[in-house]
């Protein structure tokens, strides 16, 4: 056979191998099962979740694909008939092990104990092979998003939507709703967005841009929180190790707690309450000058500053007591390591 001819055969295996099936799905709750790939979920319409799998990798075809309601709801998976899988547009050398079941479903809870060792990783033997999807949801629909390694971007969806990935970076922009992000490793970045947010991080840095709306409740393990522009009735950030920085922020209830890692928050507006733990590391907050509240400010080791008039009940280099203004507001900051600055805007 020629090289001519090598070569059309080989194009003509791709795209048939690269060809792009539809499924329908439709219920108040559906979920998405996939192991290996890249997901997109895009607003819709109509009353139904529409998704376009396009099928990848050298063993593509043994791949299957299966639908129907588990556990009182709508599901599409795409079954992997191999504990170990390839997946090539992996960077370097990378390696996630996974329990699944049987039915192809994952990380939704349960005993993981009756379920089967998946490994992925970037080389080496085994199925080498992934699915692409793109996911259109109608708007208020309910849905639940499980990819164990790829990529998945969320883009101006309006409803309930949870995103579960095992080692992925996940970008969100233009939802509004509420929006679950669990994440085992990997970045986590959201923008442009209105409703609910939680985020729960293995290690991974969260980025939040332009929220709005209800409550925020940010958790890594490990990696920096960055935020900007944010509107919300509550913000909460629990940091086991890594920084916190928080620009621009009005809310009248503000949670940070960390284990290692600098605090540094801007607020535009007075708060009801503060609440700024950190085991290792600075506190910086910088605020209105119209800032009205009873502090309390502690640190182990390290100095507390204020541009602020505070009438004291205690004063001392580590720990200050007092009133700003006329009290209405409530601020307790502690540092078991670093310095504790409260700064005018």
């Amino acid at each position: 056979m020629t090289r001519l001819a090598l070569a059309l055969a080989a194009f003509a295996f791709s795209a048939a191998s690269a060809q792009t099936e539809s499924r329908t799905l439709r219920g108040k709750d559906v979920a998405i099962y996939n192991l290996v790939g890249r997901l997109k979920a895009v607003a819709g319409t109509g009353d139904a979740v529409k998704v376009e799998i396009t099928r990848g990798g050298a063993d593509a075809s043994k791949l299957k694909i299966e639908s129907g309601e588990l556990r009182s709801r709508e599901t599409l998976r795409i079954i992997y008939p191999s504990e170990d899988i390839v997946y090539p547009n992996l960077r370097g050398s990378s390696r996630t092990e996974i329990r699944v079941n049987a039915d192809g479903t994952f990380g939704d809870g349960g005993d993981w104990r009756d379920r089967d060792r998946t490994i992925i990783r970037s080389r080496g033997d085994g199925l080498e092979a992934y699915a692409d999807l793109t996911v259109s949801i109608p708007k208020g629909q309910r849905i639940a998003l499980h990819l164990a390694v790829g990529r998945v971007e969320v883009t101006n969806v309006d409803g309930d939507i949870t995103v579960d990935v095992s080692s992925a970076d996940v970008d969100v922009s233009g939802a509004k709703g509420v929006l679950t992000l669990d994440t085992g490793s990997g970045r986590v970045d959201v923008r442009n967005v209105t409703g609910d947010l939680e985020v729960d991080a293995g290690s991974g840095g969260i980025t939040i841009d332009k929220v709005t709306g209800g409550i925020i409740n940010l958790d890594t393990g490990s990696g920096s929180v960055e935020a900007s522009e944010i509107d919300v009735k509550e913000f909460r950030a629990d940091v086991g190790s890594g920084g916190v920085r928080v620009m621009g922020l009005k809310s009248p209830n503000v949670t940070v707690e960390t284990g290692s890692g600098s605090t540094t928050i801007e607020l535009l507006s007075p708060v009801d309450r503060l609440n700024v733990e950190s085991g290792s590391g600075g506190v910086t907050i910088r605020a209105p000058a119209n800032l009205s509240a009873e502090i309390d400010a502690e640190t182990g080791s390290g100095g507390f500053q204020s541009d602020f008039e505070i009438l004291s009940r205690r004063l001392g280099r580590r720990h200050v007591e007092g009133t700003i203004g006329d009290g209405r507001g409530r601020i307790r900051l502690e540092s078991g390591s670093g310095t504790i600055r409260l700064l005018k805007r």
